[in-house]
């Protein structure tokens, strides 16, 4: 009894959280609150492109200005080595563009790795479905490049830079709700993350982020056996990044905190093979005064699952 209160309540402050800061894109498996069966594993790719604009040209605070255009190819490996428990390792490959006054800054490479360890602490099997959740920690290393260089040979802004040079740690919680409103194939999938940022490149410590995520979606397609699959529904995040320091003092013009909606939609045509595509719009964003914004987020990938035996 006092486990069953322990969870409503953890439910709600979940769910509390989706509802203040509605929720950035999907990771390599539509329900995120379960961990790989034993001994499985997978590989992913992903793309997320993410443009922006500047709503003034000839405005920019270079030294903290974002990039309006970001393509971060995120390369996943997953393994469950024990029942409940997943070992994941990221690492990206970044380009990151800033186009102002005519000139364009731009730098490519190696991105910032995230290893992490996902503890499935719960799951509950009724009529109405399963519900699941779990927690992830884990460091993100300095791999990433940070000696991208402009024409002028200058260096890059940190912020236009693939990596951060900064060791961070990051949290996450999933929750996997089947049967939302008594709807047997409707699922709702919050998330809440957050990253703890240390100083990095550039004596800059950029801003603590938190990004809270809810994606509702409905199965049209769902097979007896492991099989075709078919998920989608709209999808909401909310994202809040704290202002940077550098050397010490706070940078004016950074931070942010951006409100999106949209929809992301998973197929898989055979058991072990996911394909995903998803696409936000900014509802409502706030830069601190810098002179740019963010229009829209483009995700997409492939996921292929496997048997690792030790």
């Amino acid at each position: 009894m006092r486990f069953r209160s322990t969870f409503l309540w953890l439910v709600q402050v979940l769910f509390n959280l989706i509802l203040v800061f509605p929720a950035a894109a999907q990771g390599p498996m539509p329900e995120e609150g379960a961990t790989l069966f034993p001994n499985g594993a997978l590989f992913s790719y992903s793309s997320v492109l993410t443009m922006g604009r500047l709503k003034q040209q000839g405005e920019v605070d270079l030294a903290n200005a974002e990039p309006t255009f970001a393509h971060e190819i995120p390369l996943t490996f997953s393994w469950s080595f024990r029942r409940d428990l997943q070992l994941s390792a990221v690492l990206p490959i970044v380009n990151r563009r800033l186009e102002v006054s005519g000139n364009t800054l731009s730098a490519t490479g190696l991105g910032d790795a995230l290893v992490s360890l996902k503890y499935r602490f719960l799951r509950l099997d009724s009529e109405r479905g399963t519900t699941q959740a779990s927690f992830s920690f884990g460091p993100k290393l300095p791999t990433g490049s940070t000696s991208g260089r402009g024409p002028s040979g200058d260096l890059l802004p940190v912020h236009l830079q693939p990596g951060s040079g900064s060791t961070d740690v990051m949290a996450k919680l999933n929750l996997t709700y089947t049967g939302f409103l008594n709807i047997r194939r409707l699922v709702a999938d919050p998330s809440f993350a957050y990253l703890r940022r240390t100083e990095g490149t550039q004596q800059t410590r950029m801003g603590d982020q938190m990004e809270a995520r809810l994606w509702l979606h409905y199965r049209p397609l769902q097979t007896q056996l492991v099989g075709g699959e078919w998920f989608i529904g709209p999808s909401f995040t909310w994202e809040r990044a704290a202002r940077d320091r550098r050397a010490g003092l706070r940078q004016p013009f950074t931070g942010s905190e951006v409100l999106s909606a949209g929809f992301t939609t998973y197929l898989s045509p055979r058991g072990g093979l996911v394909f995903w595509f998803g696409l936000e719009f900014p509802i409502r964003q706030d830069w601190n005064g810098a002179f740019q914004e963010q229009a829209r987020r483009l995700n997409f990938g492939l996921t292929k699952q496997f048997f690792l035996q030790p």
